[in-house]
């Protein structure tokens, strides 16, 4: 299964491709795309759409795994930072990409077992499970990519997938 995780943002949207297969993690690939704060807000949603759009058909993810929002502080922040969330849900709805989210929490938990993990242990345990040399420049990226390990955790499994098509609930004692 090839996940891409997202790592949504309006300045920077960190990603990262990993395929997950027996319980093993396969880089594919990582980065950012990074918009000019001097460029005009629409043009720089106009541009996240469109990298989306040829990430995605680079990758050809069987998921995309994206951070859910939470709001902090600064509202006009949030929203922005939604407006951009809302281009690359659309993307990915529009290339039939199923789209999973998750919260902070959800990652932490999935990528360290403990849903309170600081920043580096989230990052050097996403090191470890991917066999990186070191982690991405952008804290972004390194999310992005902790985002995807997350769904191959939670949601990645073929199991999963099949019970999630099912009409009927699935019994595991059928055989």
């Amino acid at each position: 299964m090839k996940i891409l995780g997202i790592d949504p943002g309006y300045a920077i949207v960190g990603y990262g491709a990993i395929a997950f297969k027996c319980n093993r993690y396969q880089t594919i690939c990582y980065g950012a795309i990074e918009t000019k704060a001097s460029t005009p807000f629409c043009e720089r949603i106009e541009h996240i759409y469109d990298d989306m759009n040829e990430l995605i058909n680079k990758v050809k993810p069987d998921a995309m795994a994206i951070e859910k929002l939470y709001f902090q502080s600064n509202q006009k922040t949030a929203i922005d930072v939604a407006q951009a969330r809302g281009v690359i849900l659309l993307s990915a709805k529009k290339m039939n990409v199923p789209i999973f989210e998750y919260t902070p929490l959800q990652v932490k938990t999935a990528v360290t077992g403990y849903g309170k993990a600081k920043k580096t242990q989230v990052m050097e345990m996403t090191k470890r499970l991917l066999s990186l040399e070191k982690m991405p420049r952008l804290d972004d990226t390194a999310d992005a990519l902790a985002i995807a390990i997350c769904h191959a955790q939670a949601g990645g499994t073929d199991l999963r997938l099949k019970m999630m098509r099912r009409k009927e609930p699935y019994n595991v004692l059928q055989s």
